[in-house]
């Protein structure tokens, strides 16, 4: 069954036709109803006077909206409803009336001519809308874009394309000039281009776009363009505008560079080929060569001639011709070969070292139809790999053996790499320290120490620092550390390299040597004091002794004046003897020379005898001086002569130290298994800050003090060191300045009683037999003032005064006893005296050194030079008696 006409598809119309027409009719019957009513409104004005005119505007509007069809349906219905409301006699149709049926022909025949213009006009319009519409159609359909312009070059319609290409939409560049919308440059000069519509407005020809012209888009984007412009003209011929026609030829552009580039690069290439160090060759899968450039000729020995069309193992020794097979396999699997290290041979018959890389070459349907290989030769690259080898075990052996401790660690914290010296420090075998982080080896606290440095090297700066770092499991070491930051390709820090020094025991030794420098300073400091101390103290006895000699000299009639001189000289010689000896003294003990000659010993005798030699003193200064013995005796095993000594310092360090009729006692007893001799005064007292250091060497107490008495300042370090040597103790006490001093001595006693202490008496020199004796000096007053203390006991004596009168008088006097100085001049003493023992009258004879050299080496040079004993000058002449009396026999023996 046909469908309706005006519903069916095949017309193309369907529920939107239907739709359209009823709003067409609707429309239509709205301007009726619209005239009927304007023709209401005007009816008082106009009463029976033209009742339909309103009616032909509703007929026009129904023939332009929808054609004939709704515009008869107005005429008819229009004039029924005026006849009706406008026409007489009203309320009817009154077409019996003949006015009124003239009036309806006329009403027809004008609404007919209505409709038949406006049909016209409505089919014209709508053919001119179907030309645009097709016009839109194509262009929007074509690939090129399209801009329409007026006469005045201002844009009155583009199409989809150039819209896309221009970035302005159709409303926006609607009467915008061309030039703003279709803005163009010189791809290369970037100088704006001549419009080609502008020309096509101007000349009314079709121009064409000049090359590499650019389209700058709305949003600064650029396209490469081609295009045309040309004139539109009217019916009559007049240009009204133009038409411009372009495309986008970005890709075209695009693939004309590639194709340049493409054969630039070939060129390139090839020229590369021929320039290469490298030997390039090209062989098909026969192994048949098809290419030979020139580094291939240099290499090989063969030319391009000779080698093109013959196989490749023209190059190739017999016994690598699998190589070559293997090769084959592989590039025809599409595989490339990298960095295959062979050997090959020259036309010479040489064997080359080279390096291969070989790739497959393929065809456009990508099958492989050859091999590209390029061979370079490695011969001085091997040589040098070889030495680079040798460099870096010697450089691993360095690292290794080197002291200073390398690392090297990553910018997360964790150890790259630890040589031999760093494990050893912190402990761990090499694999547990590599890989991991450093706080977990060093430790929290040592990390610590460290992560100022690290931060500052992760920072990109050279570090330089000395520190005490705590390494767990280890102990803190002082180290010397540099820190290098370690970069990437890109200047990037991923970590650093350090260089660390163990310094701990050189800044122990700095301390040691610091603390040292400071002793010796201090030292230094004590002994400028004590040289000046020992000046003032040798310069105080020499005024006595000069004074004495001037009264010897003068007043020789005078016995009570001859003996208070010779009392005087004899205390000052005694105090000089004093000074020296305690100098001596330092130096033996120092040196750990001197020798104790111990004694059974009773103590209250030691201290009469020390007590004794210090009164003297006290009672010139009127100081009431009490000691206090135990009732039973204590008995020691000492030395009586040093522990005098020990006893008699302190005692006439009181003295000096105590102001005029002061009070010093002396009290020993028995504590245990110590004797304890306690000796106090009442005088100027130590300072508090002086009590730590009051036996010291050269220790003094302030020498401005009014009071001081002088002294070497070596009495009290004398004293301990002597008490020591017994295995004793002593110490100092005061309560400060003003208040008094105590020393307390502690020695061992004797647990058992020896049935008789020894203490030798004098030698009387009397009991000695008269001698011979030669006196060997070279200071005359020493060997004169020594002869005559002979002769006044009746001893017979000649002097000499060098080493060569020495042996001179010893062979014609014949002496029994030599007293030999060392330090003579012309030939020393230990000369001379070996020169006497030659000889055999000089063998039996007593040969004595009496010198100013007392230290160890000179006596040892004494002895093995053939002296019988080694006395330091001065000598005692009691020493000098007691000698002869244990060396020589009594006058009773020689009877």
């Amino acid at each position: 069954m046909k469908q309706d006409a005006g519903t069916g598809p095949e017309n193309g119309l369907g529920q939107g036709a239907v739709r359209n027409s009823a709003i067409v009719y609707g429309l239509s019957i709205a301007a009726l109803v619209a005239a009927v009513l304007l023709r209401w409104l005007l009816d008082p004005f106009m009463g029976n006077t033209l009742p339909l005119v309103t009616l032909f505007a509703a007929v026009a509007i129904a023939v332009w909206l929808g054609g004939y069809r709704p515009a008869l349906l107005v005429v008819v219905l229009g004039y029924l409803a005026c006849a009706y409301l406008f026409i007489e006699p009203r309320g009817s149709l009154g077409l019996e009336l003949v006015h009124n049926l003239i009036g309806l022909i006329a009403y027809l025949v004008t609404c007919s001519i209505i409709i038949g213009f406006g049909e016209v006009m409505r089919i014209a319009q709508l053919r001119a809308e179907m030309r645009r519409e097709m016009l839109r159609v194509t262009l929007a359909s074509i690939g090129d874009a399209v801009i329409a312009t007026d006469i005045d070059g201002r844009i009155t319609s583009m199409n989809a394309v150039a819209e896309s290409l221009t970035g302005w939409s159709q409303a926006d560049a609607a009467g915008q000039p061309l030039g703003t919308v279709f803005h163009i440059v010189n791809e290369k000069t970037r100088q704006t281009v001549e419009n080609p519509a502008e020309r096509a407005l101007q000349e009314g020809v079709i121009v064409g776009l000049a090359n590499h012209t650019v389209l700058i888009r709305r949003d600064g984007a650029e396209r490469a363009i081609d295009d045309s412009a040309s004139p539109i003209r009217d019916a009559q011929g007049h240009v009204i505008g133009s038409v411009l026609t372009f495309r986008d030829i970005s890709e075209r552009r695009r693939l004309e560079k590639q194709n340049a580039e493409r054969l630039a690069a070939s060129r390139f290439l090839a020229a590369i080929v021929e320039s290469s160090d490298d030997a390039i060759i090209s062989k098909n899968l026969d192994g048949v060569i098809q290419t030979w450039n020139a580094a291939a000729e240099r290499l090989f020995g063969y030319t391009a001639e000779q080698a093109i069309g013959q196989h490749v193992s023209l190059i190739i020794p017999p016994d690598r011709m699998d190589e070559e097979d293997q090769i084959i396999s592989r590039i025809r699997a599409g595989e490339r070969v990298d960095h295959f290290e062979t050997v090959r041979m020259r036309s010479d018959g040489q064997p080359i070292h080279i390096s291969l890389t070989i790739s497959p070459i393929k065809d456009e349907a990508g099958r492989v139809v050859g091999a590209s290989k390029i061979a370079r030769d490695i011969t001085e690259r091997n040589q040098a790999e070889e030495k680079l080898r040798q460099r870096d075990l010697q450089l691993e052996n360095v690292t290794e053996n080197t002291s200073a401790m390398l690392t090297h660690c990553s910018r997360d914290l964790r150890y790259i790499f630890v040589n031999r010296a760093y494990v050893e420090l912190v402990r761990r075998p090499r694999e547990e320290v590599q890989g991991r982080p450093i706080m977990e080896i060093m430790g929290r606290e040592g990390f610590e120490a460290i992560r100022p440095h690290v931060t500052r090297v992760l920072g990109g700066e050279v570090v330089d620092y000395e520190s005490v770092v705590p390494f767990e499991g280890v102990g803190s070491r002082f180290l010397h550390a540099r820190y290098v930051p370690d970069r990437n390709p890109d200047g990037e820090v991923v970590g650093w390299f350090a260089s660390i020094a163990d310094i701990t025991e050189r800044k122990q030794a700095e301390a040691r040597i610091y603390d040292l420098m400071t002793a010796l300073k201090a030292a230094d400091k004590r002994k400028d004091e004590f040289l000046a101390t020992l000046a003032h103290e040798l310069r105080g006895p020499l005024a006595p002794l000069h004074s004495a000699l001037e009264i010897l000299r003068h007043a020789s009639d005078d016995p009570d004046l001859l003996e208070n001189s010779r009392a005087t000289m004899e205390r000052q010689l005694g105090h000089l003897e004093r000074l020296i000896d305690d100098l001596l003294d330092v130096s033996r003990i120092t040196r750990d020379k001197i020798d104790l000659r111990k004694d059974y010993v009773e103590l209250a005798s030691v201290i009469h005898q020390s007590v004794e030699a210090s009164r003297p003193l006290a009672e010139s200064a009127h100081h009431d001086m009490s000691v206090t013995l135990p009732p039973e005796p204590i008995y020691l095993h000492a030395d009586p002569v040093r522990l005098g000594q020990v006893f008699s310092n302190i005692l006439n360090n009181a003295c000096k130290y105590t102001e005029p009729e002061g009070r010093i006692s002396l009290t020993a007893e028995r504590q245990g298994s110590d004797a304890m001799i306690r000796i106090q005064d009442s005088g100027i007292g130590i300072p508090p800050g002086k009590l730590g250091s009051i036996f010291e060497m050269f220790a003094q107490t302030d020498r401005g003090f009014e009071r001081s008495q002088g002294g070497l300042g070596i009495g009290l370090w004398l004293v301990k060191r002597l008490v020591e040597m017994h295995g004793g103790s002593v110490e100092a006490w005061s309560e400060g300045l003003d208040r008094g001093s105590e020393f307390i001595v502690r020695l061992p006693v004797l647990i058992e009683t020896p049935v008789t202490p020894l203490l030798k008496p004098a030698v009387e020199p009397s009991s000695i037999t008269p001698r011979r004796f030669l006196i060997v000096d070279d200071n005359k007053d020493a060997a004169m003032s020594l002869a005559r203390l002979l002769k006044i006991n009746d001893h017979e004596t000649r002097i000499a005064y060098d080493g060569f009168e020495a042996v001179e008088a010893a062979q014609e006097f014949n002496p029994e006893v030599i007293l030999l100085d060392i330090g003579l001049p012309r030939l020393n003493g230990y000369d001379a005296c070996r020169r006497i023992r030659e000889q055999p009258w000089g063998k039996n004879m007593l040969i004595v050194a009496l010198t100013g050299w007392g230290q160890e080496e000179d006596r040892r040079k004494s002895q093995e030079a053939g002296f019988d004993y080694h006395l330091v000058k001065p000598v005692d002449y009691q020493t000098l008696l007691g000698l002869l009396a244990e060396k020589l026999p009594t006058e009773a023996n020689d009877r």
